[in-house]
């Protein structure tokens, strides 16, 4: 068995890192294939070296350009390492143009992909985000979800149970495998002004790209009476000298602006914080693994499961929201606590070994790749049927060929399900196709 993971940012190569190790410790075949979208060092490959990851086999070199520009470079050279190398399986991980690129360029060449951490949804297309994850969804073979409410999503859009496997997020395996090295290697505390300090990240592009929010973000921190250590991203820079706000930032005594760190240092700044305040979605993760309450600057996001925890409060992106949220978390030692001891819905750290484990599975019994639905002819609709019998999904479908179940409902709340799910007292909607008749 050969698998080929496609990757390029910062969250990527951390959150696949352990998969990495799991396919390595299994002595199977693996090919990297960097599209290298971060132009500096301290951006990519230096978190190839904190992690002792192996060199990637393959650097397509993207580079920082316009995004229909880099996914259309990353494609093209896909095209030809994905023929040479001919896998099993490729890998993605997350929203990137990478994961876009690596999704249509392995589904043109009738590889099977496999998603990790698909069926995030914002809800919002105006976000690049977004129509990746869409796309990439529309265009994988597998897909490990992180929750059951990332898994119901994938169910609403009609993605087949069958293929759904809910691992945990790979999030939780790489804190639990790296904060205890971070805190031994990493040397970025000696380096750091403040005893306590909110870190900031700021680099998503409806924030940095858009004057108006930009301003009113840097407004609010500005304000704020509290240490902030802001890592920053060269874009960000870039878009905030632009604006003149550069300088406003730098001549704040309570901000303490560093260049973009490796990994390990990144992670001791996190897990020796008081606050996190971001956009990024990677991060919101991270904090509710570390118990560090988060702050998010957007109005939406894709890791819902992290509000419901507790853990994170969308603060939106204005000023006075903004400081409003970071003030009654800081100021009130109840919330601070309750938000620290909020419950990671992202799992055991385990996520890795369960991916492995079923990529290995389907191929040792042949069902990775796309079948051809011979038996099958035309769809004949959806249909709503409320389930009496003490029957499980597998039974259900093997009883009523063409039959396959959609979405389901306990107290008019959409439920997860699998094969070995009880049915009874169920509401399900079902897909029906016409059976050909010998």
């Amino acid at each position: 068995m050969k698998i080929a993971i496609v990757l390029g940012t910062r969250p990527e190569i951390i959150k696949v890192s352990p998969i990495i190790d799991e396919i390595q410790k299994n002595n199977t075949d693996l090919v990297i294939i960097h599209t290298g979208q971060h132009y500096d060092t301290k951006m990519s490959q230096q978190f190839f070296e904190d992690l002792n990851l192996p060199t990637a086999d393959y650097n397509i070199h993207s580079g920082s350009t316009t995004a229909i520009k880099q996914v259309s470079q990353i494609i093209c050279k896909l095209e030809e390492i994905l023929k040479k190398e001919n896998p099993d399986i490729v890998l993605i991980q997350g929203d990137t143009n990478a994961v876009l690129a690596g999704a249509l360029a392995s589904n043109k060449l009738k590889i099977p992909v496999g998603h990790i951490e698909a069926g995030l949804r914002s809800y919002d297309k105006n976000m690049p985000e977004e129509i990746n994850r869409l796309v990439a969804d529309n265009c994988s073979r597998l897909y490990f979800v992180p929750t059951d409410k990332t898994a119901i999503n994938l169910l609403n859009e009609g993605i087949n149970h069958n293929l759904i496997y809910i691992t945990g997020n790979t999030i939780v395996d790489a804190c639990i495998r790296n904060t205890p090295i971070a805190q031994k290697k990493s040397q970025i505390q000696d380096t750091v002004k403040f005893d306590e300090y909110i870190t900031l990240t700021l680099h998503r592009a409806e924030n940095v790209d858009d004057e108006v929010r930009l301003k009113n973000i840097v407004m609010s921190i500005i304000d704020l009476p509290y240490n902030i250590v802001f890592p920053l991203h060269p874009h960000t820079r870039k878009s905030l000298e632009n604006a003149n706000l550069y300088d406003e930032i730098k001549n704040s005594n309570h901000i303490q602006i560093t260049e973009p760190l490796g990994y390990l240092d990144f992670l001791s700044l996190m897990s020796n914080s008081k606050l996190l305040l971001t956009d990024s979605g990677g991060i919101q993760e991270e904090a509710i693994t570390l118990n560090i309450p988060c702050v998010t600057l957007r109005y939406n996001t894709e890791r819902p499961e992290t509000i419901d925890a507790g853990g994170n409060i969308l603060a939106g992106v204005k000023s006075m929201e903004i400081t409003d949220k970071i003030k009654n978390i800081l100021d009130n030692p109840d919330v601070y606590e309750r938000m620290c001891n909020a419950k990671n819905p992202y799992g055991d750290g385990r996520s890795a070994a369960r991916i492995y484990e079923i990529i290995k599975h389907r191929y040792e019994n042949n069902t990775l790749n796309l079948e051809a639905f011979d038996n099958i002819m035309d769809f004949e609709g959806f249909f709503i049927k409320k389930i009496e019998d003490n029957i499980d999904v597998s039974k259900y479908e093997l009883l009523n060929p063409g039959c396959i179940i959609q979405q389901a409902f306990k107290d008019d709340n959409a439920v997860y399900f699998n094969e070995h799910t009880n049915l009874k007292g169920m509401n399900i909607i079902v897909k029906k196709f016409k059976t050909q008749t010998k």
